[in-house]
């Protein structure tokens, strides 16, 4: 397993660890999560690349390696997620542009893995 899909892991792992100990509120996150990230006025493929714009700025590897992967599962190419990579550069500053460094790793792992067509 490659570092950013054993990422996506730790979080999921994580997740259904606080679901056990917080069951309400991690059913009422993930429900916003879900609809949040559902199809609306902008469709889904949009609404992963903002995502992956902001995990940049937040400097979280752990949301780069899911919102990069999810980006590709909707359809969105290399060249679309490095000009948000390159926005959230403009946002974030230097230190944002070191966390592309794992936008690469999870374009690698993920397209190495059949999720870009």
């Amino acid at each position: 397993m490659g570092e950013m899909k054993e990422s996506v892991d730790h979080v999921m792992h994580m997740m259904e660890e606080l679901s056990k100990h917080q069951p309400e509120t991690m059913r009422h996150f993930k429900a916003f999560m879900g609809s949040t990230l559902k199809e609306g006025v902008l469709d889904t493929k949009t609404k992963e690349l903002v995502a992956v714009g902001t995990a940049i700025t937040a400097r979280c590897k752990y949301c780069i390696a899911i919102h990069v992967e999810k980006a590709l599962k909707a359809g969105a190419t290399k060249e679309e997620i490095f000009e948000v990579a390159v926005v959230a550069i403009l946002m974030g500053g230097g230190p944002a542009m070191t966390y592309i460094v794992e936008v690469q790793k999870a374009l690698d792992e993920f397209a190495t893995n059949g999720v870009i067509k």
